[in-house]
């Protein structure tokens, strides 16, 4: 097939299952023969969260439902982990971060640099194909901060000594993204805004007890609420921004880790009170007024057509209420609003409310509209999908979890699932594995969060058949030993080949 068009036939996916091994030498096609791509990332919520799939949503969310109505709303999807740091790796590297130096939790306040200096990540594959790259949001993937002697920060300090006048190494910059604007961790020190290798001000004021978050410094005037606001200009900017020569512009790649609604809940004024699940719900609502912000910013750009755009969260929600710019987990219910919808559990959980999220996609004229797709899927598949787009296999080393989902978001039909399995993984280090119908979880308990039955009366681990029993309340493990010894073998080799995409 001729790649100057294969893009414009919706047949093309068939062929891009068998697509040649990266070239030594790339020559880029015209831009529009590549679609745009924007990523966007919730931080923190819930399958539930969205009018358009929880009838009893107390939060409204007019820009996603309308997204949905104009692209494919996938049913099953999931995160790569139960929390932030592991999904972001992953989304970036199309690799499960628990091959990472990080087996459980996330990166602590002035954590190091998280994916390693010679690995391929999305952007970097797609700016050697003549892409614009842009990071705008929540980092948490660490940087190599220093002290002005040189020496490295303390991870999980105060950062005391850094000189804020000096690059900062290792950053977004330096793994593939040609500029960068955001916020490490927005509860985390430096409370700053940081553009490219560099704070934005020099932050020499300690955080005031007063305000949420982790101790260090700040910058005079830093506002939380402003966050997100930034965080809208800047992406609104680059898509109005790009350059055009010839009448065309360069395609580009534009990944949005929001930093809402995680802690600290803090919505701008004029979206208190929009809906009914008090501050958190409110904040839901401005994340639903940034997406139509960028939806609008593509739309009056004449770019719609020829983006890809897609949005999802990096793990389920918590469930917090947002008082005092937090709130006890699972508060918001108190409102008869549940984040995780039906499903059991919350965010850090192995069940499927810590990883089950939001997943529309909208690409006119390729992806159907008004769909919906209950094909399992995983945030660990965009670089697989992406390398598709582009008509590339992926290197023996890059995206070894990383399947190629195109087939689903054109909505071809298949008679079965592109993934084998998906594995999931909690903020403990809880694994488990999803085939088909079949949940295996190794270990008791929730692995996270939520308080579980644990104990010598109870199996040691648990399997749930997620059709029949999709809140996971029955626990088939003794029922069923030829379904357990199969997922666990499936799992053990996935482990030990270090690779669960097949080459």
């Amino acid at each position: 097939m001729n790649r100057r068009h294969f893009l414009r036939t919706v047949g093309a996916a068939a062929a891009l299952a068998a697509a040649p091994r990266w070239p030594s030498a790339i020559h880029a096609a015209p831009a529009r023969t590549k679609p745009n791509i924007v990523f966007i990332l919730a931080d923190d919520m819930g399958y539930g969260d969205l009018a358009c799939q929880n009838p009893n949503s107390r939060i409204p969310t007019p820009h996603l439902d309308a997204l949905a109505q104009q692209g494919m709303r996938f049913t099953d999807a999931h995160s790569p982990s139960a929390v932030c740091t592991p999904t972001r790796y992953a989304v970036l590297t199309g690799r499960y971060c628990w091959r990472s130096q990080l087996k459980r939790g996330v990166l602590r306040p002035w954590g190091r640099p998280l994916i390693e200096p010679d690995r391929l990540t999305v952007p970097a594959m797609l700016r050697r194909h003549g892409y614009d790259t842009a990071c705008i949001g929540k980092w948490h993937l660490g940087w190599d901060w220093r002290t002005a002697d040189g020496k490295p920060v303390k991870v999980g300090g105060l950062g005391q000594g850094i000189d804020f006048t000096q690059p900062i190494a290792d950053g977004p910059t330096t793994r593939g993204f040609d500029s960068y604007f955001g916020t490490a961790v927005p509860n985390y020190p430096p409370y700053c805004f940081i553009e490219n290798d560099r704070t934005v001000g020099i932050p020499t004021k300690p955080k005031p007890k007063s305000m949420f978050g982790n101790p260090g410094p700040m910058l005079e005037g830093w506002d939380l609420v402003r966050i997100l606001p930034a965080l809208e200009r800047k992406a609104v900017d680059f898509i109005e921004s790009r350059p055009r020569q010839d009448g065309l512009a360069r395609p580009f790649f534009l990944y949005m880790p929001l930093t809402a609604p995680h802690t600290p809940i803090a919505p701008a004024p004029e979206f208190r009170g929009k809906s009914r699940a008090g501050a958190y719900g409110d904040f839901v609502c401005q994340v639903d007024h940034v997406v139509g912000q960028v939806v609008a910013a593509l739309d009056r750009n004449h770019l719609a057509d020829d983006t890809l755009l897609i949005f999802t969260s990096d793990n389920g929600s918590p469930g917090r209420d947002g008082t005092g710019m937090s709130g006890p987990m699972n508060s918001v219910r108190r409102y008869g609003h549940n984040p995780s919808h039906i499903y059991r559990g919350v965010k850090a959980d192995i069940w499927d409310g810590g990883h089950r999220v939001p997943f529309i996609a909208r690409w006119p004229r390729h992806v159907p509209a008004g769909a919906t797709n209950d094909e399992p899927i995983c945030h660990v598949d965009l670089m697989g999908t992406c390398a598709a787009i582009l008509g590339q296999g992926l290197p023996d080393d890059a995206g070894e979890d990383s399947y190629n989902i195109l087939p689903a978001l054109l909505g071809h039909k298949r008679d079965k699932p592109i993934r084998e399995a998906i594995v999931h993984h909690s903020v403990r280090g809880m694994f488990a594995v999803r085939q088909g119908n079949w949940k295996l979880i190794l270990g008791q308990g929730s692995g996270g969060w939520t308080r579980g039955p644990k104990g010598p009366n109870e199996p040691p681990g648990q399997l749930y058949d997620v059709a029949a029993d999709p809140r996971e309340e029955k626990n088939l493990w003794s029922e069923r030993p030829e379904v357990v010894e199969r997922l666990t073998a499936l799992l053990e080799q996935y482990q030990s080949q270090n690779r669960s995409r097949p080459l």
